[in-house]
């Protein structure tokens, strides 16, 4: 059954709860509804409480606007308060991003947990790449050109155009679409070429854990350990034969084994 929490600007934030035991809140990434996160829920729920929440703007939460990363967070603090006060997190992709963010502002999170956050490289023509994409997404977004900005990011990642013209046409990411802006926001796009914040990394010192898939490109796994390397209390993990969308039996063990060890052993 679904249940719902009121952000501090009175946004209704819907989740799911599975498990018993300590908890923790699953945070996805663009296009990432409940359903998405809902397998790796599952297999956490063994051992642990755990939030599986629809970020603002999708399934079946509102949307307040004006949009801002500010909001988001409030959202994961409501979310963590109504868990007991304290909650480790997990973050996905640019969920990882939000992650990171709310432990920076000082949210009562305990251990944290970042898969693949999309940080780009430092260099200006790197920068100026990320720029361009928000800003063509957000004006493709602003005008209800949905599939356009659909097809417009699915190429920048890579994608063959023709898989990029078919997934336009999703109706569960067509439904989403209009947060793409959100998640641009939130990996600081516009607002410094989407390049890792070094100062709020090194100021999160709950033990942190970042990982990366063998199979991925290779600036997924230099990210993880340039984050690594700022972390006051951060180590590693990759997952062998794995990449972007690694499934849920392959990502749980990694989490469960970190955020238990963890819990025991609180700082």
């Amino acid at each position: 059954m679904t249940s719902y929490v009121t952000s501090v600007d009175g946004t209704r934030i819907a989740f799911d709860t599975a498990g018993q035991g300590p908890a923790v809140v699953v945070v996805g990434g663009m296009f990432c509804a409940r359903p998405a996160t809902r397998a790796l829920a599952e297999r956490l729920a063994g051992r642990f409480s755990v939030l599986n929440y629809d970020r603002r703007g999708r399934g079946d939460s509102g949307d307040t606007p004006p949009y801002a990363v500010e909001r988001e967070i409030e959202d994961l603090g409501a979310l963590i308060a109504g868990a007991g006060g304290s909650a480790a997190v997990y973050g996905h992709s640019s969920g990882a991003g939000l992650a990171l963010e709310a432990a920076a502002a000082g949210l009562p999170i305990t251990a944290l947990v970042l898969h693949e956050p999309p940080y780009g490289p430092d260099g200006e023509d790197d920068r100026q790449s990320a720029r361009d994409l928000a800003e063509g997404v957000q004006a493709a977004i602003k005008d209800d050109r949905r599939a356009d900005a659909i097809k417009m990011f699915l190429a920048a990642s890579g994608m063959p155009p023709e898989m990029a013209e078919a997934a336009s046409g999703n109706p569960d990411m067509l439904a989403i679409a209009p947060t793409m802006p959100y998640d641009f926001e939130v990996m600081g796009d516009t607002a410094r070429g989407g390049v890792i914040p070094a100062g709020l990394v090194r100021s999160i010192t709950v033990p942190t854990l970042v990982m990366a898939g063998g199979a991925s490109p290779d600036f997924f796994r230099d990210t993880a350990e340039r984050l690594i390397a700022l972390l006051p209390d951060g180590r590693g993990t990759v997952l062998e034969g794995q990449d972007h969308g690694a499934p849920a039996d392959a990502v749980a063990p990694a989490v469960s084994s970190f955020l238990g060890d963890a819990s025991a052993h609180p700082r």
